[in-house]
């Protein structure tokens, strides 16, 4: 198969469609998304102004991912833990190897690496916030 670079917000929602596809389906991951998320399409659609204003820096989304996450943590319980965020990242990894290569995958990459773990340490923030009330 051959490669294509990630240079328009086509190739932006090719990865976020294969991705979440493979999310949808995980065990860990899927129960999770699948019962919060109840509009695909438009859910979908964020994500790809998200990662289209990540990585092409156009102002295509507006929201805030850090209180989202820590509203889905809640949701579940505050069970969310490193094995959902290192299943998430290796699927993220695992999907841009299969269909990318170039710079801009790489910056994918570091990106959804970098956001995972600052995501992760705000959940885990939050909750000791909420304990203390």
């Amino acid at each position: 198969m051959i490669k294509m670079k990630i240079e328009s917000r086509e190739e932006v929602s090719l990865l976020v469609r294969t991705f979440y596809s493979k999310v949808r389906k995980d065990e860990l991951l899927g129960p999770i998304f699948n019962g919060i998320i109840t509009d695909w399409e438009i859910h979908l659609e964020l994500l790809t102004d998200f990662w289209e204003t990540n990585l092409f820096f156009k102002r295509k989304y507006i929201g805030n991912p850090m209180h989202t996450h820590i509203e889905v943590d809640k949701k579940v319980g505050g069970t969310i833990n490193e094995l959902h965020f290192g299943t998430w990242i290796n699927l993220w990894h695992e999907t841009i190897d299969e269909l990318f290569e170039g710079e801009t995958a790489n910056v994918a990459k570091n990106r959804a690496r970098n956001m995972g773990t600052f995501i992760h340490l705000n959940i885990f923030n939050a909750r000791n916030q909420d304990a203390e009330k």
